[in-house]
């Protein structure tokens, strides 16, 4: 079983999370929509509301192989400002997991003025939302769909959502699977 957590917040850009996961649970993983908003009713950037599967502070992330941040405005700025949160990011990060972010939430990994500096991007390659590289500080940032660079994944935007899924899907069961999953 591979187990996946999307983290939710209000301002979340809905096709980067809702994409991630679709085609995740096509592919076989198990994943658990996790609201860092304390109540299981999110609001999406574009007026979509979401109800998630867990609350994080009931939710469980021994067991997960794959944590991700999807995009939006403010949703990055609340995913970002709630220090439960960037901590569980970090101590996952840190134990070799997978962590994965698009669009504006590759800035939550990175050192900034606006969010708490988990510096997990430092010696990264790394791509976002074209004009957030500054917010980044990795050690390289490209202009490609996405960018996988050890444990870490990181994509630019709605755009690349697909592509940025079947990437997570390659890592999580492998070429055929993730190639299956983009011919259907």
């Amino acid at each position: 079983m591979k187990k996946v957590v999307v983290f939710l917040a209000d301002g979340f850009e809905e096709v980067e999370g809702l994409t991630v996961v679709d085609l995740l649970r096509r592919a076989g993983a198990v994943v658990e929509t996790v609201s860092v908003m304390g109540k299981l009713q999110i609001d999406g950037a574009h007026g979509i509301q979401v109800e998630a599967d867990e609350l994080f502070e009931k939710a469980f992330f021994d067991d997960a192989e794959l944590l991700v941040l999807p995009g939006g405005m403010p949703g990055t700025l609340n995913l970002g400002a709630d220090t439960t949160v960037t901590k569980t990011i970090r101590e996952f990060a840190a134990k070799g997991k997978l962590v994965a972010a698009i669009c504006a939430a590759p800035s939550v990994l990175g050192e900034n003025h606006i969010l708490e500096a988990l510096g997990l991007l430092k010696e990264k390659a790394a791509c976002c939302y074209p004009g957030m590289e500054e917010q980044l500080n990795c050690k390289e940032a490209k202009f490609c769909s996405f960018v996988t660079d050890g444990n870490i994944t990181t994509s630019r935007g709605v755009g690349t959502a697909i592509p940025f899924a079947l990437e997570l899907i390659r890592q999580l069961f492998g070429n055929e699977k993730a190639s299956e999953i983009a011919e259907s």
